[in-house]
């Protein structure tokens, strides 16, 4: 049906083309406006990477540009694929029994101590086979891919022992070897305390430490760890604990931060210098300061907010007032969060978040690339940058965050190849 094969491609006929070329580092402020918009724009991409983008009329007289296959993209917009930085797609069910007692009006820990949340997906996982799991991963990797997201963050931490946590890596890297999306594996380990060992939480620790890190490490099975630095998860200590012992061991640090309460997660991420600190729904102006001058990317996941009902949204105008780069993600997981439509957070970022489209935009590629470590060669379409791009079927890109419920991506190039396009837009 697609054609997965990298090869010379001249994009024509782009209403708009949205480039995002910038400073090189995670964008802040008003930078995080500008968009590098082009009209009658067009891009020339040869062995998976961009040659060239910009206005038809410089692209076309580019020396290689007569040499490519055509592809007219009818007069839509064209953007840099999305680059989705926090999710939890390595699961073995929903979690349909939580979703009715929180219908019922039961709160995000009342439902953990009635055995559900993230512990009876841990149930779950430790049940399901590796090869289970890959084939669950491997549907939810082509829901991304259809909906415009190129690169996605992944997590494990629905195993909570080393067998466990490692199934659930070695579930990624297995995808990510046959699928068009790009995953990048991050241990989870500490996402909550083990059933088996929930009244001896220091003792987990230790198991997290000294025992699933090194084997993580040993088989290069992840690029970052990530704690849940919450009321009832990990202390500030826990997780600075857990944090530090993966930088020693060569992962980068990502962490939940002031979620469900201010818990210190945010001060966490600060002083180890935490690529990412991701959710900040309770972080006041001194973790603000704090993460500004770490230059840790704030990602926020209002898609989690809305599933929860919890009324209340992580204030994304005062995180960028602040001068914090921001990063918009998913949160895609079986519990809080079962969305894989960057789509859907994008309108949440405007609507509730109080983002203009340009910085919902600039959070979902850019400053998402950056939250992964990858801004050197994701989320912008410039020369030298990986050909990952999306064109979606309208007329301004705006639309992208104004229309919501409904998959508005046309056409998704990975690397420079046709990984998906619908019925009626064919190269």
């Amino acid at each position: 049906m697609y054609n997965h094969r990298s090869m010379k491609h001249l994009l024509v006929n782009a209403g708009q083309l949205l480039t995002f070329i910038g400073p090189s580092g995670p964008r802040r402020g008003a930078e995080m406006s500008k968009t590098g918009l082009c009209r009658a724009g067009a891009v020339l991409i040869e062995d998976g990477k961009i040659v060239t983008a910009g206005s038809h009329d410089l692209v076309s007289r580019h020396p290689q540009a007569n040499k490519a296959r055509v592809l007219d993209v009818g007069g839509r917009v064209v953007l840099p694929g999305f680059v989705d930085s926090h999710s939890h797609p390595v699961f073995a069910a929903p979690r349909l029994k939580d979703f009715e007692l929180r219908a019922q009006g039961k709160g995000y820990e009342q439902i953990a101590a009635e055995g559900g949340g993230i512990l009876s997906s841990v149930d779950a996982v430790r049940k399901t086979t590796e090869d289970e799991l890959v084939s669950r991963l491997g549907v939810w990797a082509a829901r991304f891919i259809e909906c415009g997201t190129t690169t996605l963050e992944a997590k494990s931490g629905y195993g909570l022992d080393l067998d466990s946590e490692l199934k659930c890596l070695r579930a990624i890297r297995r995808v990510a070897a046959h699928t068009a999306l790009e995953l990048v594996p991050t241990f989870l380990g500490a996402h909550a305390v083990a059933p088996e060992l929930v009244h001896d939480p220091h003792g987990y620790v230790r198991r997290v430490c000294e025992e699933m890190l090194p084997a993580v490490a040993k088989e290069g099975l992840a690029r970052f760890a990530d704690v849940f630095c919450d009321r009832g998860y990990f202390s500030e200590a826990q997780a600075e604990t857990v944090l530090r012992a993966a930088l020693q061991h060569g992962l980068k640090a990502k962490i939940h931060a002031e979620q469900l309460a201010h818990s210190g997660g945010a001060a966490v991420a600060a002083r180890v210098g935490a690529v990412s600190a991701d959710h900040l729904d309770h972080a006041d102006a001194a973790d603000f300061e704090r993460l500004k001058k770490s230059g840790t990317v704030a990602t926020l996941v209002p898609a989690a907010n809305y599933f929860l009902g919890l009324g209340h949204y992580p204030s994304g105008r005062k995180l960028i007032e602040a001068g914090l780069p921001v990063a918009l993600a998913t949160d895609f997981n079986p519990g809080t969060a079962p969305c894989w439509n960057m789509q859907f957070a994008l309108s949440l970022a405007c609507t509730q978040l109080k983002l203009t489209p340009e910085e919902a935009l600039c959070a979902a590629t850019v400053n998402g690339a950056h939250a992964l470590g990858l801004g050197a060669t994701h989320g912008t379409l410039e020369p030298g940058k990986q050909a990952d791009l999306i064109v979606l079927d309208v007329r301004d890109y705006r639309e992208a965050c104004y229309y919501f419920g409904a998959n508005q991506v046309a056409l998704v190039m990975k690397r420079g190849a046709i990984v998906h396009a619908t019925q009626d837009f064919r190269p």
